[in-house]
């Protein structure tokens, strides 16, 4: 690495406790991957570790994130080497806390982080979610702003919230080009979309289409500028050079 080059932040710990399922101990592990996020921390899971159910649930290589998994008898220990928590919950509470949505969470997160200090992320069982005690534990809260007649998010899908608010920085603004097209999709050019629009009018005016005679310009000019407004790709070109051929083909007499 360069001396300019700067270290990325600590990722954040994802902290399950007491988690139910393995199927959503699995799919919290895809929602962690698919962000960058490798470090996760059970507390007391229902069903004992390591769970089949989660890894046939984290599909390929997301296992990775399982196999790594270390577990913990209460929250209190799970927390060893974390400076600042965040608990996500979606009931009121009433402890004092600052409350955060996921993307202000997640941009404080990153300031810590890149300070040196690790932050970790909590999520509750999925039945009831934290208890006072969990979030007593915390820097500070986490709900998600969502239709408050149903606020209940599961477990993967608030793994994948956080997660991608805390790469959101990272990720490009715009999706990432594709790489080298098929000829057929290669956009045509102007000359192209010229040379099919002369095709056009020639057989348009064979079949004597621009009529009444005084108004045919003023029909050329419109059909030009139709050819020139349309996005045509140069497998379209081909394609409309091949439809105005075979509609002014004559078929032979059998």
């Amino acid at each position: 690495m360069s001396q300019s080059a700067q270290p990325a932040p600590l990722q954040p710990v994802v902290i399950l406790v007491r988690p139910q399922m393995g199927e959503n101990i699995g799919a919290a592990a895809r929602a962690m991957l698919n962000f960058g996020l490798t470090e996760m921390r059970l507390v007391a899971p229902r069903d004992g570790w390591p769970n089949p159910r989660a890894v046939a649930m984290a599909s390929g290589a997301a296992g990775q994130v399982l196999d790594r998994a270390r577990v913990f008898p209460t929250l209190a220990e799970a927390m060893e080497e974390i400076h600042h928590a965040y608990a996500t919950t979606a009931r009121g509470r009433e402890l004092t806390k600052t409350v955060h949505t996921p993307a202000s969470a997640m941009a404080e997160a990153r300031q810590i982080a890149a300070g040196g200090r690790r932050v970790a992320l909590i999520f509750g069982p999925e039945r009831a979610g934290l208890e006072n005690d969990d979030v007593a534990r915390a820097s500070a809260v986490v709900t998600v702003p969502v239709n408050p007649d149903f606020p209940s998010l599961n477990l993967a899908q608030a793994v994948l919230l956080l997660g991608y608010e805390w790469a959101r920085e990272a990720l490009p603004s715009q999706p990432a080009p594709p790489g080298r097209r098929p000829p057929g999709e290669v956009p045509a050019t102007r000359l192209e979309i010229d040379r099919l629009a002369d095709h056009w009018e020639e057989r348009l005016d064979h079949a004597r289409f621009f009529f009444p005679p005084d108004k045919g310009a003023s029909m050329r000019l419109a059909l030009r500028n139709l050819w020139s407004r349309m996005p045509l790709m140069r497998a379209d070109v081909q394609i409309l050079h091949g439809v105005v051929r075979q509609l002014t083909w004559k078929p032979r007499d059998d």
